[in-house]
């Protein structure tokens, strides 16, 4: 774990307003009445404002589970309009233990508060458990490492994952470890940074060069029709609207000097599974290394110097990397950004490619001669 650096002034005050939110209601029976004020609210949204601290995702699984009665019965619709004096009552149960188990698994942390995580994902560590991945994931190691820092988020003592990033994709991702901190974030994501608070920007080293040097792939990504274990582009209605921002940053040659390969700045405005990878591989450029969506460039390869193709070989993954991540911390406000420096597989890639000489027109600068 890194260690962090004596706090100053400013992380002093942000430490104070982190202390001093709301923390998630006590388990048990919470009665409440509804005021003229709350009059005609959903349910859900009425319960979320008198118990801060609790999630209205939380608030509508309590819901649904019979958690939340009225005067004569139980109210099973989160969609119900509470009426003035109305009296309601709400039965908040432990969390459950974290159905995976904690393992201490090293963690690269950037960041780490009472209410979110921060961490630099290696390649080849998967974030949640799941099928052939029951342990060494992102959540054991995190249940292991937050103990009993960890909130009861969503009934059950895990961390809050509000995005991902595939299994060889390496970079930043944030965990909420707190109800507030997973309501808040998962709000940010949810927008995709349309209202300017979250950022999120990847690196890719892909094959061929783009015929622009920016531009935005605008395609619907769904289950691939032909292999269900894949994503592919996809016709409305089948697939979920999905864009992502391109900027070429660098172009490569190969042996005979013409373009083979190029480094991709990108940004997200949707989050599907495996969007970048989908969307590069649709337009004709896939991720180098890419072993789902670029096996048809496996002959490119044979244009690659020796030394670049060792490179890309002892890689053994695709060449993406979240890059950049900024947000607003949930809780504080305070706006936070991070940079991931480039992992050495990919650095050793970069430094094997050939760049091709730079033609973009750049502006002629004018002298800085002031008039008297």
């Amino acid at each position: 774990m890194n260690t962090l650096p004596t706090p100053t002034a400013s992380e002093d005050a942000e430490r104070d307003a982190i202390e001093d939110a709301p923390a998630a209601p006590a388990n048990g029976v919470h009665a409440l009445e509804v005021t003229d004020a709350d009059a005609g609210q959903r349910l859900d949204r009425f319960l979320a404002t008198r118990l801060a601290g609790l999630s209205r995702a939380r608030i509508q699984a309590l819901i649904r589970s019979g958690n939340v009665e009225g005067e004569a019965s139980i109210l099973a619709d989160a969609a119900t309009r509470v009426a003035p004096g109305q009296r309601i009552r709400i039965t908040i149960p432990p969390p459950t233990a974290a159905e995976p188990a904690g393992e201490p698994l090293p963690l690269a942390i950037v960041h780490e508060d009472k209410h979110l995580i921060v961490i630099d994902k290696p390649a080849g560590l998967v974030v949640h458990p799941a099928a052939g991945h029951a342990q060494g994931t992102l959540v054991n190691a995190l249940i292991a490492h937050c103990g009993e820092e960890l909130s009861g988020i969503g009934g059950v003592k895990r961390p809050g994952i509000v995005h991902r990033l595939d299994k060889d994709t390496s970079g930043l991702l944030v965990v909420a470890k707190t109800d507030a901190a997973h309501q808040g974030l998962a709000e940010q994501f949810a927008s995709h940074g349309a209202d300017g608070r979250l950022t999120r920007t990847y690196e890719a080293f892909v094959w061929g060069v783009p015929p622009r040097p920016s531009g935005i792939i605008d395609a619907s990504i769904g289950r691939s029709p032909t292999n269900r274990t894949r994503m592919a582009v996809v016709r409305s209605p089948h697939g979920r609207r999905a864009a992502t921002h391109f900027e070429v940053l660098e172009s490569f040659a190969g042996p005979d000097g013409k373009p083979l390969a190029s480094r991709l700045r990108l940004a997200l405005e949707t989050g599907r599974t495996h969007q970048i990878r989908v969307h590069l591989a649709h337009i004709g450029h896939p991720v180098m290394g890419d072993p789902a969506y670029g096996a048809g460039f496996k002959s490119s390869t044979r244009r690659l110097t020796e030394r670049a193709a060792r490179a890309l070989d002892s890689l053994a993954r695709q060449a993406l990397h979240a890059l950049e991540l900024g947000f607003e911390h949930p809780v504080t406000g305070r706006s936070l950004r991070f940079t991931s420096p480039r992992p050495s597989d990919i650095q050793a890639l970069y430094e094997a490619l050939k760049p091709l000489p730079d033609t973009r027109k750049r502006p002629k600068t004018k002298p800085n001669v002031s008039k008297r």
